[in-house]
């Protein structure tokens, strides 16, 4: 049976949101397991709280936590006990281990996972890959958010592509990639996108459609499936658009609340306004794919409760079933790409 391992230690709500979303997704996936990284005792009196199949759960005993305070490659070397790095090496070594599910630190979870995963032949950087919700009631895949601050152009043209593959495993058949630059002009950008753009339309072609620049708004109009960005302007794009959701949401909670007439329109308007905060609701998403790995490894949030661990969950399992890793390297092939420096 398929078995994603999940660190339980990892994150502000953990063990107990961990544990709890990741029991929830047995329910919508049939025919795999979680494995539980982490201190066996916390774990099993969060397991006990709830009903379950316990031939679909097992723990992994784990006697160490990297913390958002340790230093991230650091503590990959020296935590070698740590719930993040056991549940790396279960991904690396067990053959029926497909994902590796992680609310942990980023800087950790990258280093583990190009230290003990390694880079799918061919790739450059791996990459953050969060879907954004956008108006259709769907997502838009931003990639990069945050892994590589610093890109060359040939970076940004292999996020298009490990993207694009991603998003037809979500059931995107053509998938519409455009850049993220400032302004929708052939021409605009720095020198970094205009060598990128060049390098992106020139691979266009019958499985890869490159539609040109975007901007920062086009991501949740949901104008392309795909927005390709560095990862310093695609980790502030993410947050600007997780900080919109927020206000909008406490704008309309302060003024319904305002008056007795607000509290009657608010009864009036409930439907649609449910409509908007589901569709702003960033943990419907679940978590962040790490696009370039050889193996499928998805992070969530670090504040992230069970109702976003749960399509964490689903993520990796639907990943590693749709064949993803071989469809990046398959990408890369039809698109002629290779790294110089990818393994």
């Amino acid at each position: 049976m398929l078995k994603i391992a999940v660190d339980a230690m990892g994150g502000d709500n953990a063990p107990a949101e961990i544990v709890k979303g990741a029991l929830a997704a047995l329910g919508e996936r049939e025919d795999f397991m979680v494995v539980f990284t982490g201190d066996e005792n916390l774990v099993k009196n969060e397991l006990a709280k709830y009903n379950y199949d316990p031939s679909r759960v097992d723990v992994r005993h784990c006697t160490e936590v990297i913390t958002g305070d340790d230093v991230p490659t650091s503590a990959v070397r020296a935590k070698r006990d740590s719930s993040l790095v056991v549940g790396l090496k279960m991904l690396k070594e067990e053959e029926d281990v497909g994902g590796f599910v992680s609310a942990g630190s980023t800087g950790a979870l990258f280093a583990g996972g190009v230290m003990y995963i390694g880079r799918i032949k061919g790739v450059m950087r791996p990459a953050l890959c969060p879907g954004v919700p956008n108006v259709h009631g769907k997502s838009t895949l931003l990639c990069d958010c945050g892994a590589n601050a610093e890109c060359k152009p040939a970076y940004l043209a292999q996020f298009g592509l490990m993207a694009a593959a991603y998003a037809r495993i979500l059931g995107v058949e053509n998938p519409r990639v455009g850049l993220l630059s400032n302004g929708t002009e052939d021409h605009k950008g720095d020198p970094l996108h205009q060598e990128a753009f060049a390098l992106l339309s020139a691979m266009n072609g019958e499985k890869f459609r490159f539609v040109g620049n975007i901007e920062g708004r086009d991501i949740m109009y949901g104008d392309v499936d795909v927005a390709v960005a560095d990862g310093f302007s695609g980790n502030i794009a993410l947050k600007s658009a997780e900080g919109c959701g927020k206000a909008v949401a406490a704008v309309l909670n302060a003024e319904f609340r305002k008056s007795l007439f607000g509290k009657l329109g608010y009864l009036v308007v409930r439907k649609h306004i449910n409509k908007l905060k589901t569709m702003l609701d960033y943990s419907r998403m679940g978590g962040t794919m790490f696009l370039g790995l050889k193996k499928v490894v998805v992070k969530s949030h670090g504040s992230s409760k069970a109702k976003a661990i749960t399509p964490s969950v689903v993520q990796a399992v639907d990943a590693y079933r749709g064949n993803l890793i071989d469809k990046i390297g398959e990408a890369f092939a039809e698109a002629g790409v290779s790294g110089a420096d990818g393994e």
